[in-house]
């Protein structure tokens, strides 16, 4: 898949396949915390992730859907 420049922004550059992808953003939640403490379902985002998702928090199962409008 071909990454847009704002996920390209959080994963690093290059084509991946859609399951690379949602390791690596995972992987990039992980390690800056973003996941709620109290609500693990929840997803904080920072500024880089904001410019995917448009919104401060979402959910698991919400990011998976506004991942994909940034694949190609």
């Amino acid at each position: 898949m071909t990454l847009s420049p704002a996920l390209t922004a959080v994963i690093g550059a290059g084509p991946a396949p859609r399951t690379e992808v949602t390791k690596r953003i995972w992987d990039y939640i992980k390690a800056h915390k973003l996941q709620d403490a109290e609500k693990r379902t929840l997803i904080n985002a920072d500024d880089k992730l904001f410019a995917v998702f448009n919104k401060r928090q979402v959910t698991m199962f919400e990011m998976t859907r506004l991942v994909n409008a940034h694949l190609s």
